[in-house]
């Protein structure tokens, strides 16, 4: 994607555009545009074929992985635009879709915001998400790049949707793993990426298709720093282990994996199923941040506080950019 970007990136620099505060110059999880002194528009979009047979949890999942990259850049969502894609001459077509859309209203209601229209093609495979408008104070504004040495890396969700949903393909996920997935899957960052600005974090995304390796090595990267993370530190979802010892892993792990694999150091005794498990794509991931380590333990208590399953899990180090993973 960014060989395919590049050209563009030439054409719309962000010195001809100064109010495009964050754009194709340097690619962040949203585009960031000034409109007055004390405010800018964030704007974001998002769509993905079904990850789970129900559709209105497959509209609610989608549409929280949506709003996801307004709160990653520190945001707060104040419209979106429905997207979809759906076949002709399916059964029980009207309901289904009706289901998807309910689904992604209720939850971009929950986040505040307001779906204000919306656009549909036929396709083959029914695909939805959104196109999300969002607003931040510019001195609020959260990037990828940042990260400081010392400080501290939180990871705000469990990791594990890949292996859990490529599982409930295969038939092979039991019931209870899937609740808990799609729970979490669907559940909003708004609390994370408010109390990130509010607690002073440097640094922040959020944790989708790359997978943890994936989207930490941009971060580390558009730091310039070396990211540590200890392994019996991260949370998985529920049955995400067992599933990936069994080798139930969806296709775009190894993708993730053969990209992002030259810039991560393994230096711990981890089965193959383990580091594989690490480029897990995600569905509607948490927010990975840093932040200094005076804040960190405010910004982690504020999280439980509000029930989110936040785990402390590495450090940002100074040193060549990339990951390394110890035990």
């Amino acid at each position: 994607m960014a060989q395919v970007l590049r050209p563009l990136s030439g054409i719309f620099m962000n010195s001809d555009y100064p109010n495009l505060l964050v754009g194709l110059s340097e690619p962040d999880d949203s585009a960031v545009y000034l409109v007055a002194d004390d405010k800018a528009i964030i704007s974001t979009m998002d769509f993905f074929p079904p990850v789970v047979d129900d559709p209105y949890h497959f509209g609610a999942i989608a549409a929280a992985n949506a709003l996801s990259d307004v709160y990653a850049m520190g945001g707060e969502p104040l419209m979106a635009i429905n997207l979809v894609a759906f076949p002709d001459g399916i059964d029980n077509a009207v309901e289904i879709l009706t289901e998807i859309l309910r689904g992604g209203a209720e939850k971009v209601r929950e986040a505040g915001a307001v779906i204000a229209g919306g656009h549909t093609v036929s396709d083959k495979e029914p695909k939805y998400g959104l196109s999300v408008t969002g607003h931040i104070h510019p001195k609020d504004i959260m990037q990828k790049g940042g990260a400081q040495t010392g400080d501290l890396l939180i990871l705000t969700k469990p990791l594990g949707s890949g292996v859990i949903t490529t599982a409930h393909k295969n038939s092979r996920v039991s019931e209870s793993d899937l609740s808990n997935a799609i729970k979490v899957m669907s559940r909003l960052n708004n609390h994370a990426g408010q109390f990130a600005v509010q607690f002073g974090a440097s640094a922040m995304t959020d944790i989708t298709g790359f997978g943890l390796m994936g989207h930490g090595y941009e971060m580390a990267s558009a730091s310039q720093k070396s990211f540590h993370i200890q392994y019996s530190l991260l949370k998985w979802l529920d049955g995400a282990q067992g599933y990936a010892e069994q080798s139930i892993f969806a296709g775009g792990l190894f993708r993730n994996k053969n990209h992002f694999e030259q810039w991560v150091q393994i230096q711990a005794d981890l089965p193959d199923y383990q580091q594989n498990l690490l480029y897990d794509p995600q569905t509607s991931g948490g927010l990975l941040i840093a932040i200094n380590e005076k804040n960190a333990q405010k910004l982690i208590e504020a999280l439980v506080n509000v029930g989110d399953n936040v785990a402390l899990i590495g450090q940002v180090e100074t040193g060549e950019s990339g990951i390394v993973v110890k035990a």
